[in-house]
């Protein structure tokens, strides 16, 4: 009985009546005025609470407001941030492959071979034999070494098949002094003509380096399409800048006899492929 009449009590108090009244301050006449419940009042609040929170979410999204407020982030504004997270780390990764190439450029000038160069993906003129077990049968082991040496010779004569479809020029024009040798670690071939020859560009394509060294005196190197960077050793003299853009054909330098690593006047000409050191004379006739 006593929680029915406190509900009663409640729902009264709930639905009785209160005027809100505004007077003129002056002459006390009323000037507004208005009959109101509980639940009236109640449910107005929630009403104009309702109101202003989506005015305040509508001015937030859809004006420049929201800029002011930390942390809030707008669809083209996270879009953005991703792209440049994604653009910083590619420009990350091309920085450290162009570091990488950079080094290998300075390891080849100075006559050396880059540390990770692999060998067996330059199948021109390198191959180990693999190593295997005779077998008891003399026969058979005739048999087992004559296919073995079928295989080398099929893999000797396979090189890259991209670079058969390129035209080198020739960068000068004389006789060979001596040839491109890995087991003596010569992986150029040299060329010797009249003094203060003409050096032509092989290829078209940009000067990455320009400058002395103390074995190669005046070296001159070219980037080219197709991952091919040409080298060209010992010159009297260089005509061209880094960053230049240079033709095949295009004259370079002059022969010369400059560095210690030298016997005479000659072109100390140098190819790679891939950071890979090939023979130019599998791809240019000179």
């Amino acid at each position: 009985m006593k929680k029915n009449n406190s509900k009663e009590r409640f729902l009264q108090k709930m639905r009785n009546k209160y005027r809100l009244i505004i007077y003129n301050d002056t002459t006390f006449q009323t000037t507004w005025s208005i009959h109101i419940t509980r639940i009236k009042f109640f449910l107005i609040g929630v009403v104009i609470a309702m109101l202003l929170f989506f005015m305040t979410a509508f001015i937030i999204v859809y004006t420049p407001v929201n800029r002011l407020i930390p942390g809030f982030y707008t669809p083209n504004i996270r879009k953005m941030i991703v792209r440049n997270a994604v653009m910083v780390d590619s420009l990350e990764d091309e920085i450290n492959m162009r570091d990488e190439y950079l080094k290998k450029i300075q390891t080849v000038i100075k006559g050396d071979v880059p540390d990770d160069a692999d060998y067996s993906r330059d199948t021109t003129a390198f191959l180990v034999k693999p190593e295997f077990q005779p077998y008891d049968s003399v026969h058979d082991s005739i048999f087992k070494q004559k296919l073995l040496e079928e295989k080398i010779n099929l893999s000797v004569q396979k090189k890259p098949s991209e670079l058969f479809q390129i035209h080198f020029f020739i960068p000068l024009k004389g006789m060979i002094s001596q040839k491109f040798d890995r087991v003596i670690n010569h992986l150029a071939v040299d060329i010797v003509g009249l003094p203060d020859s003409r050096i032509s560009a092989t290829l078209p394509g940009t000067v990455v380096f320009v400058g002395w060294t103390t074995d190669a005196g005046y070296v001159i190197c070219i980037q080219h399409q197709n991952n091919l960077l040409s080298v060209y050793k010992h010159n009297s003299q260089l005509l061209k800048e880094e960053g230049d853009h240079v033709e095949a054909g295009e004259v370079i330098a002059l022969m010369g006899n400059t560095g210690e690593l030298t016997t005479g006047p000659h072109l100390h000409f140098e190819l790679w492929y891939k950071g890979i050191p090939i023979d130019p004379e599998k791809y240019i006739d000179f």
